[in-house]
């Protein structure tokens, strides 16, 4: 009997949304955590994102979805915009949990990330680096494209289509 894989994904959020963003769509997450069960049997899909008080309905439904959420606090920088950089809590957390899962999926275009990617690839922990955009990533990622998919290549499965309402019926 050939035993299912548990793999864990583990997910740089803001780089995952703002990349797809900038393609001018938005991903659909609740399709997406089906898409990451369905085709690489994760188990557990760790979402990495700056925790921001106004967004609990976002951080509700997401874990209804399935997603394990790591909130980083965030910090609110003159210009207005909120920061929360996650980076090294991601690779803390694939390191803690290192042991229980068999492979990473590792969902990021920033090349931050690249020490701990050619770490998994060396000790055969690296299930796939699943980049956001195609056509912008981290060029340190070249090197791995044998490892490389792309979430932009799953647009017409994975875009969040706002359903509309017919006032008539």
């Amino acid at each position: 009997m050939n035993k299912k894989q548990n793999n864990y994904a583990f997910i740089d959020s803001q780089n995952l949304h703002l990349s797809i963003s900038q393609q001018g769509w938005a991903l659909d997450f609740k399709k997406f955590r089906k898409y990451l069960y369905d085709k690489y049997n994760i188990n557990k899909a760790l979402l990495f994102i700056g925790y921001v008080p106004q967004n609990q309905n976002l951080y509700t439904n997401l874990q209804k979805y399935g997603y394990i959420l790591i909130f980083k606090p965030t910090l609110q920088k003159p210009n207005g915009k909120v920061k929360g950089n996650i980076d090294a809590d991601l690779v803390l957390h694939t390191m803690i949990k290192y042991e229980k899962y068999d492979k990473a999926l590792i969902i990021t275009g920033d090349g931050d990330f690249f020490c701990l990617v050619e770490y998994l690839i060396k000790n055969d922990k690296l299930l796939k680096l699943m980049i956001p955009d195609k056509k912008a990533y981290s060029s340190l990622y070249r090197r791995f494209v044998l490892h490389m998919v792309f979430v932009s290549d799953l647009k017409k499965k994975l875009e969040y289509k706002i359903r509309k309402v017919n006032k008539n019926q």
